[in-house]
């Protein structure tokens, strides 16, 4: 990517991917940790990155508009500048704490999905307390298919492996054994999930403050933030629709956004793509990653994001991305999904 913003690659192909702008993914929003073992660092962008992202969106010439804007732009003849969207999704404490204040500064809009239990204080981040496990014990273990397991988790190498077996392992479960699979280890480790979940997580009252400003859009991410494709049919539509029902009754304003949680290829299917079209969303994004073409190419209920990694700041790399020139062209069809 560096060899392609020094030569100018980028700038002579981005005019042939049929880009009309992008939505960019984060999700939390604080100062930099100095703590070696750090699995969701990817998750997390420091306010003075963010800060230096729209000086730059702005130099590059770019439209920085809500999601409401993202679907008319993705349906009509491309224009002169492209767009950039940003959004958060896991609803957490931080993008009010430390992403707020850049955001409202720059006078930016963006968009804020909420899985609804966290704000009601019974969502469960378990990618976290799972984190702040290994992080601190020289060993861990814990019953997969019914047989003990036991983990070294002493060396920075050793937790890293673990995180990473555990989490993709629990990403697969159904929720149920989910919420025991990580209970099973808070309860071993004295962990307590619920403070950790709240303390991660705004509450209503810090989202009727961000409901009230005009440059805001508050989407829904379901209720419990489960993939769903581990869900039945009908759970998976109940997530969704209940999700949105609950922030419209608690925000009374209307609810036209979605985010699946997660939000890779594992983790939705083309059945909730309809479900978000029943439910009434005008769009639904995702996690895979690309741009947005114009003139209908890409489906409104199953749009592309950038996913930002905050381990990597260079904004030569975002200016690359941006030019969509790195993720395979969008067919025009009426059966295109993704």
């Amino acid at each position: 990517m560096e060899l392609a913003y020094f030569s100018g690659y980028f700038a002579l192909k981005q005019g042939k991917t049929g880009a009309a702008g992008a939505i960019l993914r984060f999700e939390r929003v604080r100062p930099r940790d100095s703590r070696a073992f750090q699995p969701n660092r990817w998750r997390e962008v420091t306010p003075q990155f963010l800060d230096r992202l729209i000086h730059a969106l702005k130099r590059w010439n770019f439209d920085l508009v809500t999601m409401d804007e993202v679907c008319r732009r993705a349906v009509t003849l491309p224009k002169k500048n492209r767009f950039a969207c940003l959004t958060f999704d896991g609803g957490c404490k931080d993008v009010i704490t430390e992403a707020y204040p850049v955001l409202s500064r720059h006078g930016v809009p963006f968009t804020v999905y909420l899985p609804t239990a966290f704000s009601d204080g019974i969502g469960e981040v378990w990618w976290l307390a799972l984190e702040e496990i290994i992080a601190r014990e020289e060993r861990i273990s814990l019953v997969i298919d019914r047989k003990e397991r036991r983990f070294a988790t002493g060396s920075a190498a050793d937790k890293y492996d673990s995180f990473k077996f555990l989490a993709s392992w629990m990403r697969t479960l159904p929720p149920q054994d989910l919420s025991f699979a990580i209970h099973d280890l808070c309860t071993r480790y004295s962990v307590d999930i619920v403070a950790l979940s709240r303390q991660a997580s705004m509450n209503w009252e810090d989202l009727a403050r961000l409901a009230a400003d005009r440059l805001v859009t508050i989407g829904s991410a379901t209720v419990n933030y489960h993939a769903l494709s581990n869900l039945k049919e009908a759970d998976a539509q109940r997530e969704m629709t209940m999700g949105k029902a609950v922030i419209e009754n608690a925000l009374r304003r209307p609810v036209t956004h979605f985010a699946y949680p997660f939000g890779d290829q594992q983790s939705w299917r083309r059945e909730h793509v309809v479900m978000g079209q029943e439910a009434g969303f005008a769009s639904a994004v995702s996690t895979i990653p690309g741009v947005v073409q114009a003139k209908g190419y890409t489906n409104l209920h199953a749009l592309p994001r950038i996913a930002w990694d905050g381990r990597e700041t260079s904004l030569r790399m975002m200016r690359v991305l941006l030019s969509g020139i790195l993720f395979p062209p969008v067919r025009p069809s009426r059966d295109n999904w993704v």
